[in-house]
């Protein structure tokens, strides 16, 4: 891939400086601050390049095994002042990678042949007698039961859970909801 600054420097020739520049979207100074650090750049390649011949001899003495911080471990107890990004950096610049022991593990396999789940209820939360729907998601509860004989209305963000029964007297509770809720 070729920098707009590389560019811009593989057709000053041709065209003035300026002109590309307005072109490619690029400042003028930023792009001579680029040239003045061309000579910069090139002594980390080389750099990064004798750095990859270390981390390839490290990598055959381990049988291909260690990635970047026992690469790293290994390079600094040989006197090597090194830091564990510029050694990951370097590895994957030059397709340098160690054993991965561990399987992704996959835990949830979705059956494309099941569909979707049916609307049983068909958003109709009304009950004409006690204990006649239940509904839930599965997840957890977030508060505690309510007694056997008030009506039993749980919402929260995991739960939506309303159950009807009777009250003390003896009549049925309200078989009216709203959004899930006994009213």
């Amino acid at each position: 891939m070729t920098s707009r600054f590389q560019f811009v420097d593989d057709h000053r020739a041709t065209y003035e400086v300026k002109r590309l520049c307005q072109v490619l979207g690029v400042n003028r100074s930023s792009y001579y601050k680029w040239l003045a650090g061309a000579e910069a750049r090139a002594g980390r390649t080389r750099e990064d390049r004798v750095l990859a011949e270390e981390i390839r001899r490290v990598q055959g003495e381990s049988g291909g095994a260690y990635g970047s911080p026992r690469v790293t471990a290994e390079l600094r107890e040989k006197g090597h002042a090194v830091n564990e990004k510029r050694i990951a950096r370097v590895m994957r610049a030059f397709d340098i990678t160690g054993i991965r022991l561990r399987r992704r593990v996959r835990t949830t396999v979705p059956d494309l042949a099941a569909g979707t789940v049916p609307d049983l209820f068909g958003r109709d939360f009304t009950a004409t007698e006690p204990g006649r729907k239940l509904m839930g998601s599965g997840s957890r509860r977030e508060l505690p039961p309510p007694a056997p004989t008030e009506p039993c209305v749980t919402v929260s963000r995991y739960t939506a859970l309303v159950t009807l029964s009777t009250r003390s007297d003896g009549q049925t509770a309200s078989g009216r909801t709203s959004l899930g809720i006994a009213v």
